[in-house]
């Protein structure tokens, strides 16, 4: 006679938790594409696995979690639906966003079949896409062992905004390809350098648990400056040794950490630069847009001449006889002198700045250069540096 209990495992084993029911569930389609948007750019259009251009979709008591991942960093977003079932199904990102976008605002309906078939039925349309199994899509981080602060949205968008341009794209320096958060109980600091320039800026209205420093790569920190909003809503930054998370509403993300030294910055800032060259930030950027078109477009060199009050910019290409002058009012103070920078790394700096005027601390034509602004907000510090180069003879 067969044993009773192996008919019963038998059929546990076919049945899995996941296809026992079919699920259904009912929600806006324009907060969906909203909510799905924020998160999509974390898929990459070429992934390794199949199921990672998928989004992980999670219904529970009303609620629907959407998630992201390309193994290294993972958004999520939670949203309130119509709904009687729970479960979980994966659903390719690519084209749900695709039809989304072409959907009048209205109440969709999804129907998961036990295959993970789903269709989706709007006012006077059916829709039908093959999804997959979920129990394949990677698991998100473990937030153990956290130290956690908060801050306000618009304080880290502002710093991802004054940093991020400076960030290293040279894989063989890992440690310079994101941005270095230091941490301490007076507040927060974020430093960016790709060697040639550098911009370190503080916030003193954040108070971290205790001091530390880690490195966040440059995608994660992207994906945070499109989702977050310009305002004063709280959000929570977490950390461990491995990972960084950080949720605003509904809205979290976690990504690895850079496991790599940061180079000491503090070494190459120069501790007195005794010439004082103040100018408008406005006009000195745009002499410098018209100027280096005229320049040599793998060095984008422009050359600063100031004497006295004025302030005359040069560039050239001998290979093609372009040529480029301007002069333009400044204040001054220092001896006469003539140094070249890289004109395109000026220009995204002075985008780092609001000030009306920026003040450059220069010594000599082979020492750094310092750019502050003029007048700083209440709780910030920025400054940029930025290493000059070599004068044609």
């Amino acid at each position: 006679m067969q044993n009773p209990n192996r008919i019963a495992i038998n059929l546990k084993s076919v049945v899995s938790p996941q296809t026992e029911k079919s699920m259904k569930f009912i929600v806006s389609s324009s907060a969906l594409l909203k909510q799905l948007q924020q998160i999509s750019g974390v898929i990459n259009a070429n992934t390794v696995l199949p199921i990672l251009e998928d989004f992980l979709f999670e219904v529970e008591k009303s609620k629907l979690t959407v998630v992201a991942t390309d193994l290294e960093t993972v958004m999520k977003i939670h949203l309130d639906i119509e709904a009687k079932d729970s479960g979980k199904v994966c659903i390719p990102a690519k084209i749900l966003i695709d039809s989304l976008k072409n959907i009048a605002d209205q109440p969709l309906t999804f129907n998961i079949d036990k295959n993970f078939s789903v269709e989706i039925t709007s006012d006077n349309g059916k829709y039908k896409v093959m999804g997959e199994n979920p129990d394949n899509f990677p698991k998100e981080p473990a937030a153990d062992d956290t130290s956690s602060f908060t801050t306000t949205s618009s304080a880290l968008v502002t710093a991802i905004n004054k940093t991020l341009f400076a960030v290293s794209t040279d894989d063989l320096r890992p440690a310079m390809t994101g941005v270095y958060f230091e941490m301490d109980n007076k507040g927060l600091q974020f430093v960016a350098t790709d060697a040639h320039r550098l911009v370190k800026y503080r916030r003193t209205d954040v108070s971290c648990p205790k001091t530390d420093s880690l490195i966040v790569p440059k995608k994660p920190l992207n994906l945070l400056k499109s989702a977050l909003p310009l305002n004063e809503d709280e959000i929570t930054i977490s950390y461990n040794s491995n990972h960084l998370f950080v949720v605003h509403g509904t809205t979290s993300m976690s990504c690895r950490l850079i496991d790599a030294r940061f180079p000491d910055y503090k070494v190459v800032i120069p501790s007195d630069n005794p010439y004082k060259l103040v100018v408008s930030r406005t006009d000195f950027q745009s002499a410098l847009r018209r100027v280096s078109i005229f320049s040599n477009k793998s060095t984008n060199q422009v050359v600063l001449n100031i004497q006295g009050s004025e302030l005359q910019l040069a560039a050239q290409d001998v290979d093609f006889s372009f040529e480029g002058n301007e002069r333009m009012k400044c204040q001054y103070d220092g001896e006469d002198l003539a140094i070249a920078f890289n004109a395109r790394f000026l220009i995204e700096m002075l985008s780092a700045t609001d000030s009306d005027e920026i003040r450059i601390e220069l010594s000599t034509p082979t020492k750094a250069g310092i750019i502050k602004p003029m007048e700083q907000e209440e709780n910030e510090e920025l400054l940029m540096l930025v290493m000059p180069l070599m004068l044609n003879a």
